[in-house]
């Protein structure tokens, strides 16, 4: 089997949206973590430039109206930039949940000129109704789900799940979704966090992480030989200087491997649509 592989760099600029939102920070030290994001974008955006590759950025509306500069340095750069809702939080109801959606889309389209075809849900909260969403205002894409690891899949409305009868698949719809993994996100391995009592260790040794992104992208390079490998990290987390330098590692050995490249997810999104109509799907 000849290996094609896509990579998409994808990074959750949340900044200090997810501690005020996500975490309902009050604390000045716990707040200037996510201001930390602002330097980590800085260096990534460096290093990305340096490697001239391409890469998709899922922006909160908080963020961007907080760093502009950094807003206008992604699409400078020529990288996507994605809805990431407004404040890094789950919504209330569904109605907060569209109002939420409608407002991260005018932030982002009054900045940058261009609407977002692309959708991550704050946390990998998701819900049904946010399909039916997601379709009513456009989007190409979604990646908040994790039904897959390295295969894009139609999105699906009217799942149900009863308690007491095996789970119901819906129809598809035309969004796709380009699946991510816990596993391959820099924020379960490295951020520590105290929430509610309980303790997320985080801090974990870069190598170790190595290992794990590596392994799934070797797993996918000469096991399955095609396939899309995603890796969602946050400027906030990966943007420490021990975790770039591990990043730098790992571009540095997949680029060794032949027939593969770097997308950003809506090139993924449209290149998979037209592979798989959806009538056929």
């Amino acid at each position: 089997m000849d290996p094609k592989v896509t990579v998409c760099l994808t990074f959750d600029f949340d900044a200090l949206s997810l501690w005020i939102g996500g975490f309902r920070a009050r604390s000045l030290s716990a707040i200037s973590r996510g201001e930390f994001g602002r330097v980590g974008a800085l260096r990534l955006l460096d290093i990305l430039a340096h490697w001239k590759i391409p890469s998709t950025w899922f922006v909160p509306g908080h963020s961007a109206e907080t760093f502009p500069q950094i807003v206008e340095r992604i699409a400078a750069g020529g990288h996507e930039i994605g809805n990431h809702g407004y404040l890094h939080t789950h919504p209330k109801d569904a109605e907060d949940e569209e109002r939420i959606l409608v407002h991260g889309n005018e932030v982002l389209t009054r900045m940058t000129g261009r609407r977002p075809v692309g959708f991550r849900s704050p946390g990998a909260g998701f819900t049904e109704n946010m399909v039916g969403l997601l379709v009513k205002y456009g989007f190409e894409y979604d990646s908040s789900l994790m039904g897959d690891d390295f295969t894009p899949y139609y999105m699906r409305q009217g799942d149900q799940a009863p308690p007491d009868g095996p789970y119901v698949f819906g129809k598809p719809v035309s969004v796709v979704e380009i699946p991510f993994t816990w596993g391959l996100d820099d924020f379960p391995a490295f951020e520590y966090t105290v929430i509610r009592g309980s303790i997320q260790q985080g801090l974990a040794s870069p190598n170790a992480v190595y290992d794990i992104w590596s392994g799934d992208f070797d797993y996918l390079y000469h096991h399955l030989g095609e396939g899309v490998y995603t890796l969602t990290m946050h400027p906030q987390v990966i943007g420490r200087g021990h975790r770039l330098l591990m990043l730098e590692r790992l571009i540095d050995y997949i680029k060794t491997h032949k027939r593969v490249e770097f997308a950003t997810m809506s090139g993924v999104a449209a290149a998979w649509k037209k592979a798989h109509p959806i009538q056929a799907w």
